[in-house]
C-alpha cells in the first residue's frame, strides 16, 4: 500500500530511512534545516525541502496534516524532536514515529503522543549481538532478550525432508517454529509439518536463540557426517 510519509531530520538515520521508503514505492517528503543535506537528498526521494520541523507555520504550509505517517528522525536534538512530535500530532498526522536517544527521551515522546518510539542505536546493538551469537543465520529480529525470528537458508541436508522429519514446528525436539518457507517467489505461510524443503528454500523461523543455534549446529554436523 502506497503511503505518504514525512521524515523530519536528514541525519544518517533519517536520510537512510527516506531513501528506503521511497525505494519501496512510498511518497516521501523529507525536511531538514541544513541546505546541503536537503540538496544531496533531493534526487533520491519525492520531495526534499529546507524547513524547520519545529515551526508550526512551516509545517502547515507543507500540508503535513494530510500525510499518513511522520517520522521524527532527529535524535540528539531532544528539544526539537519533542516539539516536532507535538506539532505533527496537533496538525493531524495519523501516525507519528519518533526516534529516541535514551529511555527518558523515549518516555517523554510517549507522554506527548508519539504513536511509536524507536531506539535505532540500541536496537542495532542488540541485533548485532544476537547475530554474532547466531552465526548461521542471514538475518535476525530480536523479540525478547533471548527469543527472536531468524532467516535461514536451507542446508543441503534439509532438502527433500519434511519439517516433521527435521524436528521443526509443534512437537519437534528443537522447539523452533517455522513461520514461512520461501521458494523463489512463492511463500508458504505457517507451513504444515508435512511440507518438504526444496533446493534454494529460505526458512523464516522463531524460537529461543540457543535452540535455533543448537538446531543449526547439529544440522551442520549431520551434514558433515553424511558427506553432503
Amino acid at each position: 500500500m502506497r503511503r505518504q510519509v514525512v521524515v523530519a531530520g536528514l541525519g544518517r538515520f533519517g536520510a537512510s530511512l527516506a531513501k528506503v521508503l521511497f525505494g519501496m514505492g512510498h511518497d516521501v517528503l523529507a525536511m531538514d534545516i541544513d541546505e546541503k543535506k536537503v540538496q544531496s537528498m533531493a534526487p533520491e526521494i519525492t520531495h526534499a525541502v529546507e524547513a524547520d520541523a519545529t515551526d508550526e507555520a512551516v509545517l502547515k504550509e507543507l500540508g503535513v496534516g494530510n500525510f499518513d505517517v511522520a517520522v521524527v528522525a532527529m535524535g540528539s536534538a531532544i528539544q526539537s524532536s519533542v516539539l516536532s512530535t507535538i506539532l505533527l500530532k496537533r496538525l493531524g498526522v495519523r501516525y507519528v514515529i519518533a526516534r529516541a536517544e535514551n529511555e527518558l527521551h523515549g518516555a517523554i515522546l510517549e507522554k506527548i503522543g508519539a504513536d511509536k518510539v524507536i531506539y535505532p542505536e540500541r536496537d542495532m546493538g542488540i541485533r548485532v549481538a544476537h547475530e554474532l551469537t547466531l552465526t548461521d543465520v542471514s538475518d535476525y529480529i530480536s523479540l525478547t532478550s533471548d527469543y527472536g525470528v531468524a532467516r535461514v537458508e536451507a542446508l543441503p541436508s534439509f532438502v527433500g525432508r519434511t519439517l516433521s522429519e527435521l524436528e521443526l514446528g509443534r512437537g519437534g525436539k528443537w522447539e523452533v517454529a517455522v513461520l514461512v518457507i520461501q521458494h523463489e517467489k512463492e511463500f508458504v505461510a505457517t507451513p504444515d509439518r508435512a511440507e518438504p524443503v526444496k533446493p534454494g528454500d529460505v526458512l523464516i523461523v522463531a524460537g529461543k536463540d540457543e535452540k535455533i543455534q543448537q538446531w543449526l549446529t547439529e544440522s551442520k554436523k549431520e551434514q558433515a557426517t553424511s558427506g553432503e
